[in-house]
């Protein structure tokens, strides 16, 4: 029996392959970046062609590398950026526009009217969300009210949404099949996340037809097969999750009180509370960790739109660094942060704030600041976040932490790890398999294939590379958390006045 699994990772700055043994080890990897498209401030787009056209290479060149022929992969398993929206034609399979990313606030208004109407309680109740522009919903409503026909076109049944999951799917199939997950389904705001079915309520309430949705199915099952054609012999596609929720499984969280935190463009933590949703106080969200068997689990979910983000920032817009990596080496210039505090709330604050107007500040400037005090008020803001999520998570759950497990590109920054230790007063693990969005996908598509049993067999598997302790520096950085919380205060008190009418 084939013991391979391929690894689609479709991410928000780029599409790559991973190819994992039995053991969970990778044995092949390939990337490409695509274009970011930013038509104006606050709108974030993507050619939904682009990204089918990279990670199709992508997983090509995997296999390559891999030396492997398509009967030698057991099942390909696909994690994606989660709410970014794309709407196809289902003749042509040609999007009627470009994909509306995660990132983008262009609908902020449109939800802050839901607000002002008093839907808060029901979405919440029915989705396990909150009202924001960060949902796919609201992004399905703006591109049916602003290209020209789509509205007539969905009414038709012409036209068919996915997140990007779908749309990697439908074009694997050659269009003949249009699911989702329910992971990515409990994240567009039109999904009853304990039926995890389509809410018709909330349909209407939206305004989106039914006829432009896909089947929702399990995260881990065969689907169906690749066109022959795209990698020289049809390959089982066996398994899906959005892409914190797949983190979430790759870390092997899978009991109640566990609980990861994936450090990329933006940081995302997961808690898993078993079988029952928990319906947050602080603005936290109730989301499906994985439908397995027609079982469904849960986590706590607190999303931080800008983590990784900003030391890109740092490199492209402000040129303080050549590349992320140095960032640790000039941060560790100095001792402290110089009274510098940094809120990177570039696409606004996610949670437990869910502002859609706040924007970025750097504050405590003084004649003495200079670039390595900036680098380290960065990292501080991303731990400082994380550490606001974390306990929230633990207020709504009552559950208090044992550690946290890490991943990420910035997981590898052993001194942001450290800070994110020192803040929260508990360990944080970092997984020997460092690819561990990628590597719960494969997990998910070997469990529905036969290489793996079970998730007791799976969770076996993991092991940590490193673990950071909380040190000498915990005091200190836990007595600036209410010069943090300050800081956040001003950054949430600018009114940018940028939203985007929907």
């Amino acid at each position: 029996m084939a013991k391979y699994l391929l690894a689609l990772d479709q991410g928000t700055t780029s599409s790559r392959a991973i190819i994992f043994d039995e053991r969970g080890n990778p044995v092949a990897i390939a990337q490409q970046e695509f274009s970011q498209i930013f038509p104006s401030p606050g709108l974030v787009e993507h050619d939904a062609k682009e990204i089918w056209h990279t990670q199709l290479q992508v997983a090509r060149e995997a296999l390559r590398l891999a030396a492997l022929k398509p009967s030698e992969i057991a099942g390909i398993g696909i994690t994606n950026q989660r709410e970014t929206t794309v709407i196809w034609d289902r003749k042509t399979g040609e999007p009627i526009g470009n994909a509306i990313v995660w990132q983008d606030r262009r609908t902020s208004d449109f939800c802050q009217n839901l607000k002002n109407a008093g839907h808060d309680a029901r979405i919440q109740k029915v989705t396990g969300l909150v009202i924001d522009a960060y949902f796919s919903g609201s992004k399905v409503r703006w591109m049916l009210d602003h290209i020209e026909g789509a509205k007539d076109r969905a009414e038709r049944g012409e036209l068919a949404f996915g997140t990007i999951d779908s749309w990697l799917v439908w074009n694997l199939t050659g269009g003949r099949l249009h699911l989702t997950d329910a992971t990515n389904a409990s994240r567009t705001m039109l999904c009853d996340i304990v039926t995890t079915t389509w809410s018709e309520e909330m349909l209407e309430l939206l305004g989106v037809p039914v006829s432009l949705l896909p089947e929702i199915r399990d995260s881990s099952e065969v689907y169906g097969e690749t066109e022959p054609d795209l990698f020289g012999g049809a390959i089982p596609i066996a398994g899906i999750a959005g892409d914190q929720h797949a983190a979430l499984f790759g870390q092997a969280c899978h009991s109640p009180g566990m609980a990861k935190n994936t450090y990329g463009t933006g940081c995302f933590a997961l808690m898993n509370t078993g079988d029952t949703p928990i319906r947050s106080k602080h603005q936290l969200l109730s989301t499906v960790a994985w439908r397995i068997g027609g079982k469904t689990e849960y986590a706590l979910e607190g999303s931080v739109f800008i983590g990784g983000a900003v030391v890109q920032w740092l490199r492209d817009q402000l040129g303080i660094i050549r590349s992320s990596n140095e960032i640790e080496a000039l941060a560790s210039v100095v001792p402290d942060n110089g009274g510098v505090y940094f809120v990177p709330a570039f696409s606004g604050l996610g949670a437990p704030y869910w502002d859609s107007y706040a924007r970025g500040t750097i504050s405590g400037l003084t004649r003495g600041t200079n670039k390595a005090h900036l680098a380290r008020a960065a990292l501080e803001g991303i731990a400082y976040q994380t550490h606001d999520v974390i306990k929230a998570m633990m207020e709504d759950s009552g559950i208090s932490l044992k550690e946290l497990r890490v991943d990420g590109g910035a997981s590898m920054n052993g001194l942001l790890m450290q800070m994110q230790a020192d803040v929260l007063g508990v360990p944080v693990v970092r997984a020997r398999v460092a690819e561990t969005t990628a590597l719960g996908a494969a997990y998910l598509a070997g469990l529905a294939t036969g290489v793996w049993k079970n998730v007791e067999e799976i969770a076996a598997q993991w092991t940590e590379d490193r673990r950071f302790e909380p040190g000498p520096d915990q005091k200190r950085l836990q007595g600036q958390l209410e010069a943090w919380k300050e800081a956040v205060r001003r950054t949430r008190s600018i009114e940018s006045g940028t939203g985007i009418s929907s």
